[in-house]
């Protein structure tokens, strides 16, 4: 079975316009993910798929794989389908959507997410991690997710879940066991395709996750608990934070 890495990068974006090429410590973030990715043990391939020239020939210039993308997709999931067919992805394997985002992200997560794949019934499968402080819980912009006992996602939320009940919010962390979504996902090829064939559903546009349009239409995704903290770049201000490390 072979494992692709593509990385979605596009250089518009509202809250950070042209975030792929920003420079950190020394080199540009994309890049950064990109050598990540490289690392990894299981990855037979690792290409950044872009629709703007300038990232284009950027990864060129340092020597990585790219290929160019429509300017019409609405999600990562759909450009990375695109790449997947135009780098000719045999209909067993599976493809990871590695974010474009993560400059710091671990090999060994990429390797843990590609284990999942083990078990021939996994179609979908993403990493999370148990939140460990309440600035994190209370946080909307980190998605939230509740399993199943066969570690398969039951709902992901910007709200807290679960909800507990006769505790104080500020008790929470204590009383439950709570899980945040790592944002790195993989796919079987033939999955991949009919996922992106899917339309919006209610619970997505209403949340703002995607992967909640999957769950709608029957699919299953299995997790897998990462220890290793993940450091996204999404705003100026997180970058700002980020210069202490250089």
């Amino acid at each position: 079975m072979k494992f692709i890495g593509i990385i979605p990068a596009r250089f518009a974006s509202s809250r950070f316009p042209g975030k792929p090429l920003i420079d950190i410590g020394g080199k540009t973030m994309i890049q950064r993910v990109y050598e990540q990715a490289l690392k990894s043990t299981s990855l037979s391939k690792v290409t950044v798929a872009t629709d703007d020239a300038r990232i284009f020939e950027h990864v060129q210039s340092f020597g990585g794989s790219v290929v160019m993308t429509s300017e019409s997709h609405q999600s990562g999931t759909d450009r990375c389908y695109e790449a997947a067919v135009k780098l000719s992805a045999e209909k067993d394997a599976v493809v990871l959507n590695i974010q474009g985002d993560e400059p710091f992200i671990l090999p060994q997560q990429i390797d843990l997410l590609c284990s999942c794949f083990a078990d021939e019934a996994v179609k979908i499968a993403t990493l999370i991690k148990k939140i460990e402080n309440e600035s994190e819980l209370q946080n909307p912009s980190t998605p939230k997710v509740i399993i199943n006992k066969n570690s398969e996602a039951i709902y992901f939320s910007r709200s807290i879940i679960p909800f507990v009940r006769n505790k104080e919010v500020g008790k929470w962390l204590a009383a439950a066991v709570f899980y945040k979504h790592i944002g790195i996902y993989a796919y079987r090829m033939e999955t991949l395709f009919e996922i992106t064939q899917l339309e919006q559903s209610a619970l997505e546009i209403a949340e703002s996750l995607e992967q909640l349009r999957w769950i709608e239409n029957g699919y299953k995704i299995k997790t897998a608990i990462t220890q290793h903290e993940s450091i996204a770049v999404d705003t100026p201000q997180d970058l700002e934070k980020l210069k202490g490390l250089f």
